[in-house]
């Protein structure tokens, strides 16, 4: 049996961390403050302070342990540039200002074979062949250092990693992913001057340019060296290498990716820098507390009740709406609490299905009222945003399923106190309607149509709206030929890739067979930071129907995953789906 169209679904799992309000510090110095614990053990109360910036209470009875910390969160930032480039500098200041921790692959290598690791003595079998570090080797090293407590505690820079779009991914998937993304730019001909100019003092290992900066003294100068692969040939050589690697992972962090002009004095360059961290850590800060107001809603026991029946009986009841409604609520704040910044919201029952023709504008309305009420509720500024017309003269309008949102929107009723015009305003998708006022976004279906391509005013949103959360509900990003069938492919990778930066923190689809709409076969569902959970619809004895779980996934599952469940399968048998069945592929991998 095959399935075909898919609405997400939310999971049964408890989400438990128990909420506690931060305590505010008293700052000690410009640079840090008070950290408290206090450690009972069966009657005993231990004091501690720390000079990290935070204060933390620790109850620790019978093996139960509370804390409560009000420190920003720490910074992580990965930093790039081409040799002679002055990242090694501004890694110093970095460090000297922040006080993060400072994590060099070359170091990492050095450290781990002096020390005998298992690691280092892997690296080293290569390092004696002359062969390359495998990037698993690397990564592993990168891994082990991040995980230490300085780290966690004071933030790391990792500095000139990932070189590598495999090194990239290799982080991406095990959730090490920075706050900012700093690039240095320096012109090609600057940095071979500077590494031809580059001269080393044996005696003192300092780092002098026969132009820029001259030795003190004769003697100095006469015992100066320069490095082997300091000539221009082999300077030109490293930096094709380098242009080569950084290319190939500009995708994974274009989001987040600041690039400065390195061709500055030293000063003018850290000031950018200092200036870009510092909106970063308030960015953070902003989210922290953001979650403090909604860590109450994560801390108690789901009151998921399991898939609602009747589905497509139409209209929805209002209990099913709300029922909803509050399912995609509860996922988007637990996901904003953990972080999350790029965000999508995917429930396609019928009502909110813009492929049946029981869809209902109403509904999805009242979805993006319910979200933004529940932030305004928490004192944040919302903007909701709706797309724009797209073209120009006879071309102008905007997709079918959007017609009239803006003027719904002003029309509803947004309470009695005064939220609309006050925390929550209207506004339209682009950089020019991000106002720094705005604490969060959340987008009413954002969708590309023929010929034109909503991607570009998106990404320019975004960028703009940097750390700030961005909420995209039912969007519709696949890419559409144009008009004249050719333009709409230039640039088209790009377009696939920064839609998939979003990530889904609530899916719901039904589930019916191939080229139909009934009869509701099962669904999938799920609610972050829940798995993915695939239920089959059946009929229990008395004839009232239920869904049945059938499996659960890490990932969004594949057509073939699904149908094996529905066919009682092992998971691990692969088939390819054919004939009428095969249609629910296309479904699936949207």
């Amino acid at each position: 049996m095959m399935l075909t169209s898919l609405s997400h679904i939310q999971s049964t799992n408890v989400y438990s961390t128990p909420s506690i309000f931060p305590i505010s510090p008293p700052l000690l110095s410009s640079s840090s403050s008070s950290f408290l614990s206090l450690e009972p053990s069966s009657h005993r109360l231990a004091l501690h302070v720390y000079s990290n910036d935070r204060l933390r209470i620790t109850h620790k009875s019978n093996g139960l342990k509370l804390s409560c910390s009000s420190k920003e969160p720490p910074l992580k930032v990965m930093i790039s540039g081409a040799p002679a480039s002055g990242k090694g500098t501004q890694c110093e200041l970095i460090v000297k200002k922040f006080g993060l921790v400072h994590i060099s692959t070359g170091d990492l290598l050095r450290a781990e074979v002096s020390s005998g690791t298992e690691i280092g003595n892997k690296a080293k079998e290569f390092m004696n062949a002359g062969k390359l570090v495998p990037d698993e080797i690397v990564t592993a090293m990168v891994t082990s250092r991040l995980s230490r407590e300085d780290a966690k505690e004071r933030g790391w820079l990792l500095d000139g990693y990932p070189r590598s779009f495999s090194q990239a991914q290799s982080l991406q998937s095990l959730k090490i992913i920075p706050d900012v993304y700093i690039v240095l730019d320096v012109p090609d001909e600057i940095l071979i001057d500077r590494c031809v100019g580059r001269r080393l003092d044996p005696v003192t290992k300092k780092i002098y340019h026969i132009r820029n900066f001259p030795p003190e003294t004769e003697e100095i100068k006469a015992r100066l060296t320069t490095r082997p692969d300091d000539t221009e040939e082999k300077v030109k050589a490293r930096l094709e290498i380098y242009k080569k690697n950084a290319d190939a992972i500009l995708s994974t962090y274009s989001n987040i990716m600041k690039r400065i002009d390195g061709n500055h004095p030293k000063e003018v360059i850290f000031g950018e820098i200092d200036s870009i961290l510092t909106q970063v850590l308030n960015a953070k800060e902003k989210k922290r507390k953001l979650g403090s107001s909604l860590s109450q809603s994560s801390s108690v026991q789901d009151n998921w009740r399991g898939i609602p029946t009747k589905l497509n009986n139409i209209p929805h009841s209002r209990d099913i709406r709300n029922y909803f409604y509050d399912d995609v609520l509860q996922a988007t704040k637990r996901s904003i609490n953990d972080g999350g910044i790029r965000l999508k919201v995917e429930i396609n029952i019928p009502e909110l299905n813009p492929e049946m023709d029981v869809y209902r504008i109403g509904t999805l309305m009242e979805l993006v009222r319910t979200l933004a009420l529940s932030f305004a509720d928490d004192g944040k500024s919302v903007k909701v945003c709706v797309q724009g017309s797209m073209g120009e003269g006879a071309l102008a309008g905007m997709p079918l399923q959007l017609a009239g949102t803006r003027q719904i929107l002003e029309y509803m009723d947004w309470g009695e106190y005064g939220a609309m015009g006050t925390f929550i305003k209207i506004g339209a998708i682009g950089a020019k309607h991000v106002d720094e006022t705005d604490d969060l976004f959340i987008l009413v279906a954002p969708q590309n149509a023929v010929g034109n391509c909503i991607i570009e005013d998106l990404q320019a949103m975004t960028d703009a709206a940097g750390d700030r959360p961005v909420i995209l509900i039912n969007p519709r990003l696949k890419d559409l030929p144009a008009s004249s069938g050719i333009m709409q492919t230039m640039g088209r990778d790009k377009r696939l890739k920064y839609a998939a930066t979003f990530e889904n923190c609530y899916l719901f689809r039904l589930l019916y067979y191939a080229g139909t709409q009934y009869p509701i076969m099962g669904a999938l569902r799920m609610s972050y930071p829940y798995r993915y959970e695939l239920y089959k619809r059946v009929n229990d004895p008395s004839g009232k129907e239920k869904y049945v779980i059938l499996s659960t996934y890490p990932q969004k599952p594949t057509i073939d995953e699904v149908n094996d469940a529905f066919e009682g399968k092992p998971r691990n048998e692969n088939k390819k789906a054919v004939g009428i069945w095969g249609f629910l592929s296309g479904i699936l991998q949207n």
